[in-house]
């Protein structure tokens, strides 16, 4: 099995996220259209259910592996790799057995817990999902740890293709036997999906599981480690990052319950709180695309920060840490102004919905401030700073809860106070990393600097954008095209041109340079018009 560079593997796992966000996308619609917005509401909330026992079982040790293979196979105990994967293996049985029979058998009262009880059935129909998920993320670990992204990545495009075309067939079935099981039948294609990829993964290491060893290799000359110090470095590795991760989403679903009991208090009923649930994750769910693309993108530098860090080359630190936060705002400023400004537009695209605009109008900045906390999250964990950072998260969590039960059981506001609560849950942890990254790389980091050029390329994106999708508008509507497809067709053609617009906007204020464009992996910038390219400096 061949390693992969850097580059070649970030272009790679970047490609595979983006294509699995934008098929998670695609297919809620139709979804929508098979178990109703009510019904997509119970779908979402007993999807945080299983995100969060995910997290439990799958957050620490797949990451272990992945460190712990990667360090043996560079020391050449390929022995160490090999035993130490397996034992890991043996964990995650015990783990995804024990954590899918948890969901299964207290599915009820997890249910009740956040105020949806109609997610029993599909809470219950996500268990196995648990079981087949750790034995993915085992073996994405693995992989990962040898260099060799493309099994991840083709196992992520094959799971999500699974998962889209069997959780509407599924739906659609158990649909004629009320709601409830329509919700159940949607979340079976995930279980399904997971299966498929762990088959995948499992063939993928049986056919590459020989490691070819240097010419002259000697075993004899490397120290060998025990089962139960491989257990405990492992244990070590990975039990930090489950309580981390594991803290931040036990605060999500503390608040998710609280969401739906404030939204009946201000006044809605069950159904129209589920509804307005639903309208919620698919704003998140479109918040997700960008921010998928922030992470995968910043990946490629932030390694190199650790490893600046450690032989004390502050230089190297203060530019990994600048390019970091340059891309960051490219993405994430343009991605915020545009869903801002065609809002109803993108919603009616994507979801066939007239009423979550104002979501998208409102909330468009909770992206910026996520990509940023994401960012600095990433640089606190590459300088030993894990904790400190999950701490500022649960900071966060407490005043998204806060923010939520004040907010949301104002009936004037209901679910938008939700958004605020996102603010408020992005803001915090933002300011506190903001002066720990400083304190502890001595380096001031301007966030402004960075800010700015991006935000003035994307205003004018913005003025334009929204003038050709109002021009388009009145165009198509003198042409007799109505309704959906006058919005999408208004949509589509704005955001083409807002591509554009917005590149040569960073060219005209100087928001892109030649070194930026040098950090991209080449698939990319071939991508991009050479009538561009020759301008940039």
């Amino acid at each position: 099995m061949r390693k992969q560079s850097t580059t070649k593997g970030f272009a790679i796992l970047s490609a595979a996220g983006i294509i699995v966000k934008l098929l998670s996308l695609l297919y809620i619609p139709f979804l929508k259209k098979i178990i109703t917005l009510n019904g997509y509401g119970i779908y979402g909330a007993s999807y945080k259910i299983y995100v969060w026992i995910y997290v439990l079982a799958n957050s620490g040790i797949p990451v272990a592996i992945s460190k712990l293979v990667s360090e043996y196979m560079a020391l050449e105990h390929y022995k160490d790799a090999i035993k130490s994967f397996k034992i890991a293996r043996f964990m995650m049985l015990i783990i995804g057995t024990v954590m899918s029979l948890f969901m299964f058998i207290f599915a009820s009262s997890l249910a009740n817990a956040i105020g949806y009880p109609n997610a029993k059935l599909s809470i219950m129909a996500l268990a196995p999902t648990i079981f087949f998920t750790s034995i993915v993320s085992v073996y994405r670990g693995y992989f990962q740890g040898r260099g060799n992204m493309s099994p991840t990545a083709i196992s992520q495009i094959l799971e999500q293709i699974i998962n889209t075309i069997f959780t509407l067939v599924f739906a659609a079935v158990f649909m004629k036997y009320g709601l409830d099981a329509g919700c159940a039948g949607g979340t079976l294609g995930t279980s399904l999906g997971a299966l498929i990829a762990a088959l995948y993964l499992i063939v993928v290491y049986e056919k590459n599981k020989v490691i070819k060893v240097p010419r002259g290799y000697k075993y004899e000359d490397k120290s060998r480690h025990t089962n139960k110090q491989l257990f405990k470095r492992i244990l070590d590795y990975g039990l930090p990052l489950v309580v981390c991760v594991g803290l931040q989403y036990s605060g999500d679903i503390i608040d998710l319950g609280i969401v739906k009991r404030r939204l009946l208090h201000s006044g809605l009923t069950d159904i129209l709180s589920n509804e307005k649930w639903a309208l919620f994750n698919m704003y998140r769910t479109l918040l997700s695309v960008p921010i998928t693309m922030v992470s995968a993108l910043a990946a490629t530098v932030l390694p190199a920060i650790s490893s600046a860090y450690s032989i004390k080359d502050k230089n190297g630190v203060k530019n990994k840490v600048n390019y970091a936060f340059r891309f960051c705002f490219l993405v994430a400023v343009p991605s915020a102004i545009g869903l801002a400004v065609l809002n109803d537009g993108v919603f009616q695209l994507l979801f066939k919905e007239s009423q979550g605009g104002v979501f998208l109008l409102y909330g468009s900045v909770v992206l910026i401030l996520n990509a940023i906390v994401l960012i600095q999250t990433s640089i606190l964990q590459s300088v030993g700073k894990l904790y400190a950072s999950t701490l500022f998260m649960v900071a966060g969590v407490i005043g998204k809860i806060i923010t939520n039960y004040v907010l949301v059981g104002i009936p004037a506001i209901n679910i938008l106070g939700a958004i605020f609560g996102n603010m408020v849950f992005f803001l915090i942890p933002l300011i506190l990393n903001y002066m720990l990254i400083n304190k502890v790389l001595k380096i001031r980091v301007d966030l402004y600097v960075h800010f700015i050029k991006p935000f003035l390329a994307s205003v004018i994106m913005g003025v334009v954008v929204f003038g050709t999708y109002i021009s388009m508008k009145v165009l198509l509507f003198r042409l007799q095209v109505l309704g959906y497809m006058n919005d999408a067709i208004s949509t589509i053609v704005a955001v083409l041109i807002g591509m554009i617009v917005y590149l040569y906007g960073l060219l005209l204020v100087g928001g892109i340079t030649k070194d930026d464009m040098n950090e991209l992996p080449t698939k990319i910038t071939k991508l991009m018009p050479k009538s561009l390219l020759t301008k940039i400096k």
